[in-house]
């Protein structure tokens, strides 16, 4: 298996992908998300993609669920992955011997608490914390350290001089697992769904779609708006459905598809784990 990833190796969405396929899966590093959706559609270059679609505290990541719906990838699965960073250094270096702190600028204020325990450090913004735990395992330097995962600390040989320095310890991100359609098994037992629609721009539209979703027993566990491009304020709309078995989403489905104005299944998949 070789999916597409956004970042470095030794990044967050690695550690999803191992999570989710196993140790050995293979990844192909990308340096957009445009880029992940790209090399995840291709045939030649991989078997799908791993992306990430929101975070516990920052929010939904808007520009991706675009990039999914103009794309023909299917969501056959989804991890929920518990944000660890680690402060990482090359074996012997001691907590007195550093002088620098590498990582993203957000990985930093993730971990700021803990840092601005330590004033004489200077903190220097990369552009991704897996690749700072890299550059400090080239540089073999005594005097700097870096955030990131610990899949990054095995990968390059660096010890985790300080575990679970993030100041949040319920941070999570959801990753979607992503394949083309000529791929895509629908699961055993599947309770979870992503869809999208639309609705035309009669007063109580979306209310009507929304009482039908109810009324079908399923839950709503997110419902996002977005403008559509070239509309008059209008919005589509991206939800994930839970349910109990899959007749019972086929029913919804049915109810709702008379009243909106555009219906799409992104997928059908088990509701992910949390790791």
């Amino acid at each position: 298996m070789k999916v597409s990833i956004q970042g470095y190796e030794g990044s967050f969405h690695q550690v999803a992908a191992q999570q989710f396929f196993g140790k050995d899966v293979e990844v192909v590093t990308c340096g957009t998300f445009r880029e992940v959706v790209r090399v995840a559609s291709s045939k030649k270059e991989s078997d799908g993609g791993v992306m990430a679609i929101e975070n516990s505290i920052a929010g939904s990541i808007l520009p991706n669920y675009n990039l999914l719906q103009k794309s023909n990838l299917r969501v056959v699965g989804e991890i929920y992955l518990q944000i660890r960073q680690h402060l990482l250094v090359n074996p012997g270096v001691t907590l007195d011997d550093i002088r620098e702190v590498h990582s993203h600028h957000m990985a930093l204020l993730q971990c700021i608490d803990y840092l601005e325990k330590h004033p004489n450090w200077k903190l220097v913004e990369t552009e991704d914390t897996a690749l700072s735990a890299k550059h400090l395992q080239q540089h073999r330097s005594k005097h700097t350290a870096a955030i990131a995962s610990k899949l990054a600390a095995e990968l390059f040989g660096l010890e985790i001089i300080a575990p679970n320095i993030h100041t949040m310890k319920n941070n999570y991100t959801r990753f979607l697992i992503l394949q083309r359609e000529e791929n895509a098994i629908e699961p055993q037992e599947p309770n979870k769904a992503s869809v999208n629609f639309h609705t035309d721009h009669s007063r109580g539209s979306l209310a009507r779609v929304l009482t039908r979703i109810a009324e079908g027993g399923i839950n709503l566990s997110k419902l996002q708006s977005f403008p559509i491009p070239g509309s008059e304020w209008e919005y589509s709309f991206h939800a994930d459905m839970e349910f109990d078995d899959i007749t019972q989403f086929h029913r919804v489905i049915e109810a709702i598809h008379p009243i909106t104005a555009e219906l799409k299944i992104y997928g059908v998949y088990r509701k992910g784990r949390t790791v």
